[in-house]
């Protein structure tokens, strides 16, 4: 199980990155809603560099283990509402939160 860990290692942290870098894109989208060219510009900059660096990653693992990655862009969304829109959040998606961690998890090391 580990074998593959490190086997995709460098993938996974890539597909992490541009996650984060996605989701941040959508983010200044939300915020640009209201008419700030400057928030859409930098949304739409995030949100290709996301898709770089994606295709980048795809060079260093297997897709089976890192397209599921891209699951973790509803973490991240989840916990950029909390934290910077303060959207409530509820219970079962704090339990759909932890479902898909657990299940990245379990994916990153199943390449066998």
């Amino acid at each position: 199980m580990f074998e593959s860990l490190r086997k995709n290692k460098t993938g996974i942290i890539l597909m992490c990155f541009s996650s984060a870098c996605v989701c941040l894109g959508q983010l200044l989208w939300k915020l640009a809603a209201d008419g700030n060219a400057i928030y859409l510009f930098l949304g739409f900059l995030l949100y290709g560099i996301g898709a770089l660096i994606m295709l980048v990653a795809y060079r260093f693992g297997s897709l089976s283990v890192l397209q599921p990655m891209l699951s973790l862009n509803y973490v991240f969304s989840i916990f950029l509402s909390f934290v910077i829109l303060h959207e409530k959040v509820s219970l079962l998606k704090c339990a759909g939160v932890f479902i898909i961690i657990v299940g990245v998890i379990l994916i990153a090391g199943g390449d066998e």
